[in-house]
């Protein structure tokens, strides 16, 4: 069984003139466990709506999304939620920490959601991203850098099977983002973790073995608009 198994996903949203744009139609897609996946595709195109709609943030309108057997598209908000603690990390291209918490403390109110908070292993996965001096640093006290490292800190905690990464390097300057995106990878295989990252960065995309074309994947592609 996959961990990840996509059917006929369709996602629209309405448009000011009242009708539904189609932003999101992927009639196949799947992703075994241990594996790493990139994705390439430009601004605007729905790579955000497909990461959002595999993590059960936004559900579809019509299809299936199956993540380690359990079919998210019927399930209830809360059990969405419950299933996405357990089993899936999510390293969101504008980070998402929050501002009045350490970096320690964003790492483990993640775990919150997840079997329950676990210092000893957020403390490590800090230091094993060189953040062993800013413990209790809060996002405005650290580089662009640093708070990346948060946040996949933060994406790892609960032990996921799936990490999904949009854009993480999108925002860092070329040396910084290859180094993020050896972290990134280092660190889910350590954890056993698949991961499913999207990017239009070339060097980026050239580090993968496995990369697809979204224009080729989604079927309703968008120009501009909601990514």
């Amino acid at each position: 069984m996959p961990l990840l198994s996509l059917r006929s996903v369709r996602k629209s949203y309405p448009t000011p003139a009242g009708d539904r744009q189609t932003v999101l139609e992927v009639s196949s897609f799947e992703m075994e466990p241990r594996t790493e996946i990139a994705i390439a595709g430009s601004s605007g195109s729905g790579k955000t709506t497909f990461l959002n709609v595999i993590a059960g943030l936004l559900k579809p309108d019509s299809g299936e999304v199956t993540l380690a057997g359990h079919e998210l598209t019927r399930l209830s908000e809360a059990r969405r939620d419950r299933v996405r603690a357990e089993h899936l990390g999510y390293v969101f291209q504008t980070f998402h920490l929050l501002g009045a918490y350490s970096a320690l403390e964003n790492v483990t109110l993640g775990m919150a959601f997840g079997p329950g908070p676990d210092v000893a292993f957020a403390k490590h996965l800090l230091e094993r991203l060189g953040m062993q001096d800013r413990l209790h640093y809060r996002p405005h006290q650290l580089s662009v850098g640093q708070q990346q490292r948060v946040a996949l800190a933060r994406a790892l905690a609960n032990r996921p099977q799936l990490v999904l990464a949009d854009e993480p390097t999108g925002n860092l300057d070329p040396t910084t983002s290859q180094e993020a995106l050896g972290l990134i990878r280092e660190l889910c295989r350590e954890n056993d973790a698949a991961l499913l990252l999207v990017s239009h960065d070339p060097a980026v995309l050239a580090e993968f073995a496995t990369t697809l074309d979204f224009a080729e994947l989604n079927e309703a592609p968008i120009a501009g608009g909601r990514a």
